[in-house]
């Protein structure tokens, strides 16, 4: 249902991941007649996703929706699931089941956080969402926006026939598209590892840079500080389609679904060979081993950054995870905030284990791969410390872990 349009699907070459996929050697999970994973890999409660507690919410009266006249819903679904309006990302490729509703005048809005992407679209009867299934994946999900009766999510599993695919590793799960210039054809998933001269066609895109252009905006546009004067902007709750939060998108939406391949792997019964590969291939996205290096410095305009970056943790130096460079790479320290999300927390026990012991080894210079060459003593040090101060669940050989709650101040570089 949610169809996030773009590119690359590595650490394999572009080519090489097709022949492969091709090969089917990335098989597709199977999926039960009602949309629900194998029963056997579910743990105990994990329908319990944000949307899930929310119609439980609804059901008991414990929060009214205010229905707006444009907005529908939308408004009151962001408030309650606290989803931020700076986190807004627009869309106007046809790359989706509301393909004749989309378009340069009316594009698709997303807004999201760590765990849920909600989608809009001016005049549709409904609302989509996107949220992370501990358990399990993405489970996807519409709000009917009319007035009648009880406000309620229903869960769709027709969305599992473009959003459980090659593109996604095999399991229910979100992807961006970098649509073709014609916006016909499909396109290419895209994220950290994708140079940013590939991404976002089809998409808005809000910020300043220089010396490089991106594939975003209409034909031939420049950068956009904001969308003021691009389009009719009722309903739409901010004036950007934020650069930096689009980077953030793109990044966590592949880190889920990495996250959701290893567990499957791991609760199927994959071989050794498929539990190492799973666990590699995790360790180094969530370590940026292969980002594309920023061709100059990237700010955003909306405040996104500015907020993601109070959410913490933050370790008794005040460093976080979440702290932006975005002058040679995206964060400040490279490891992925995503190793706090629901997704990875809910990891079996022995696919975690594999994971930290992974980490380790490439922290602390054991693993000799080229490619961490690239990673230098200081970045693995600071790394290694933040991760002890915040990670409860950090095995004993990464060192004491003191957690530091949120709302810290932040060093900046």
């Amino acid at each position: 249902m949610i169809d996030f349009a773009s590119v690359r699907i590595e650490p394999f070459r572009p080519i090489v991941a097709l022949a492969f996929f091709a090969a089917g050697i990335l098989p597709i999970l199977p999926i039960l007649a009602d949309g629900g994973t194998e029963a056997r890999w579910r743990n105990p409660g994990a329908d319990r996703d944000p949307i899930a507690l929310f119609n439980e919410t609804m059901d008991r009266g414990a929060f009214i929706l205010a229905l707006e006249p444009t907005a529908g819903y939308l408004r009151s679904v962001l408030e309650y699931l606290r989803v931020p309006t700076e986190s807004q990302i627009l869309v106007f490729s046809s790359a989706s089941f509301q393909a004749k509703l989309i378009d340069q005048e009316n594009p698709r809005a997303i807004y999201f956080n760590d765990d849920i992407a909600i989608a809009w679209v001016r005049g549709s009867l409904s609302i989509e969402a996107a949220a992370t299934d501990p358990g399990s994946g993405v489970a996807f999900y519409t709000l009917d926006q009319s007035a009648a009766g009880k406000p309620r999510f229903r869960r769709e599993g027709s969305c599992l026939s473009c959003h459980q695919s090659q593109r996604t590793f095999g399991v229910p799960g979100l992807f961006v598209l970098s649509a073709s210039p014609d916006h016909e054809g499909g396109g290419l998933v895209s994220d950290h590892r994708t140079p940013l001269t590939e991404r976002w066609g089809g998409w808005y895109v809000t910020g300043l840079s220089s010396g490089f252009r991106h594939l975003g905006n209409r034909t031939g546009q420049g950068w956009l500080q904001s969308l003021y004067d691009q389009f009719d902007r009722s309903g739409y709750l901010a004036d950007y389609s934020d650069i930096v939060a689009l980077m953030i998108f793109e990044h966590q939406t592949q880190a889920t679904n990495l996250i959701t391949r290893l567990a499957w792997e791991m609760r199927t019964g994959g071989s050794e060979q498929q539990l190492n590969d799973a666990v590699n291939t995790l360790v180094d996205y969530l370590l940026f081993v292969d980002e594309s290096p920023l061709p100059n410095r990237i700010i955003g305009t909306s405040g996104f950054r500015e907020r993601f970056e109070t959410l913490g943790p933050f370790d008794r130096r005040g460093r976080s995870l979440r702290q932006f460079d975005l002058h040679r790479r995206m964060m400040l320290y490279p490891c992925s905030y995503m190793i706090y999300s629901k997704a990875f927390i809910a990891l079996p026990l022995a696919a975690k284990r594999l994971v930290y012991a992974r980490m380790r080894d490439v922290l602390n210079g054991r693993s000799k791969e080229p490619r961490y060459a690239r990673m230098s003593p200081s970045d693995r040090q600071a790394v290694l410390e933040i991760l002890r101060d915040t990670k409860r669940d950090l095995p004993q050989y990464f060192g004491p872990v003191s957690a530091v709650e949120p709302r810290a101040r932040i060093n900046r570089p």
